[in-house]
């Protein structure tokens, strides 16, 4: 497990879950997040995106998070792990709670409190029948990469647990 991509549903946890794999394997990690978004909640172009993730795919080691799917097809291509956190929208739904008005070490801002983006909450509601397909499709076409399905934050812990951690 050298490079590893960290997919799921918008507040499944990917960032969380990447920065506890990156403290164990000792891998740089990127957040899409903050490479797509900047401060002033303007995003870089998608070309852009590509290319800074395509730079990223040719070096050695890397754990990238985030889903983007104009760039996941690539980091498929590009990664040997695939880890799927694929949690049920209730749960996604609270994790998107419990960061409202917390700063994020992945995001550029902060999202504040009482701000809802109703647009982004019926993403994360209709996620697993509309984008959990899709995604299940591309893993399929990855037959040869290591797929890590984790269906709660229980496995996820399991996982981590699990894990020799990198001298330090």
């Amino acid at each position: 497990m050298k490079k590893v991509i960290v997919i799921g549903c918008p507040g499944s946890g990917k960032s969380v879950f990447s920065r506890a794999l990156h403290d164990i394997t000792g891998l740089p990690l990127y957040h899409l997040d903050l490479i797509r978004w900047r401060a002033d909640r303007t995003f870089i172009p998608r070309e852009e995106l590509i290319e800074k993730v395509r730079e990223i795919g040719e070096t050695d080691e890397w754990i990238i998070d985030g889903n983007y799917g104009s760039t996941m097809e690539l980091r498929m291509s590009l990664c040997d792990t695939i880890i799927f956190l694929d949690y049920p929208p209730a749960v996604c739904l609270e994790g998107i709670e419990s960061r409202r008005g917390r700063e994020r070490p992945d995001m550029p801002w902060t999202e504040r409190e009482g701000e809802v983006d109703e647009e982004f909450i019926d993403f994360v509601k209709n996620y697993n029948s509309v984008n959990r397909p899709t995604v299940l499709e591309r893993i399929k076409k990855y037959a040869d990469k290591t797929v890590i399905i984790l269906g709660n934050r229980e496995e996820a812990d399991f996982f981590l647990a699990s894990l020799n951690p990198v001298d330090k």
